[in-house]
């Protein structure tokens, strides 16, 4: 029997750019929803999602960025925190999306978001969808599946080849994906990225007000710690 391929945490963040990712996130915050840079995940309550919901966003996010790879894991750096905080600010509601309709689900991704879900919805009807073909398969839910297990039924939502009972597996996938990668790499200011653990990987400054005389510098290795909105520095 064909192996089926698991998830490769290097491929995943091939392409995540802080850079787009800060200006993803924007001005679209409220104090509320600001995280503080000493939570730590232990500490951490959701305010969206259920206790059920939040098992399986730290069992999805710890296999899409794992601990064991070569950088900080996704559960270490407070992933899952900064999904939760985007779900109660504008962005989670969908203020950024044109939900209008008439949808064409097939329409090529240039004709832009194609479907009736906000984000919270996504989420909340993903992951019930989910946990409930987890169910049928394995008779466990998603967060109680072996790493390996969680592995595959990852790469078969993204390939779309799981019939959920709502949205689109693939879908559900690329908006899990896709907000895993800006938690991992925005500023620490969102709940993520803490400790700028993600800028000290890959040697991004983060919001230094001047570091023009390295662009040219290709192969150096930048001297300096990043430096977070907040102001706190490596």
């Amino acid at each position: 029997m064909k192996k089926t391929p698991t998830i490769n945490r290097r491929d995943l963040l091939l392409g995540a750019s802080p850079t787009a990712t800060l200006m993803i996130l924007g001005a679209a915050t409220t104090d509320s929803a600001l995280a503080q840079t000493t939570t730590t995940a232990a500490d951490y309550l959701p305010r969206f999602f259920n206790p059920v919901e939040w098992s399986f966003i730290n069992a999805a996010v710890g296999r899409l960025i794992p601990s064991d790879g070569p950088g900080p894991g996704g559960l270490e750096t407070g992933v899952p925190e900064f999904i939760d905080r985007q779900m109660e600010l504008p962005y989670g509601h969908g203020a950024y999306f044109y939900l209008q309709g008439p949808f064409q689900p097939d329409a090529p991704a240039t004709l832009g978001y194609q479907l009736r879900y906000t984000p919270r919805e996504l989420y909340r009807s993903g992951i019930a969808a989910t946990n409930n073909a987890c169910l049928t398969a394995a008779g466990k839910a998603f967060a109680d599946l072996s790493p390996d297990e969680q592995d595959r039924f990852l790469a078969s939502l993204e390939k779309n080849q799981v019939q959920l009972s709502g949205p689109p597996s693939a879908a559900f996938f690329a908006q899990l994906l896709e907000n895993t990668r800006e938690g991992y790499f925005a500023d620490p200011l969102y709940g993520g990225n803490r400790s700028m653990a993600a800028w000290k990987w890959i040697g991004f400054p983060g919001a230094r007000a001047d570091f023009t005389d390295w662009i040219d510098q290709a192969g150096q290795k930048y001297p300096y710690g990043p430096v977070a909105i907040s102001g706190a520095r490596d």
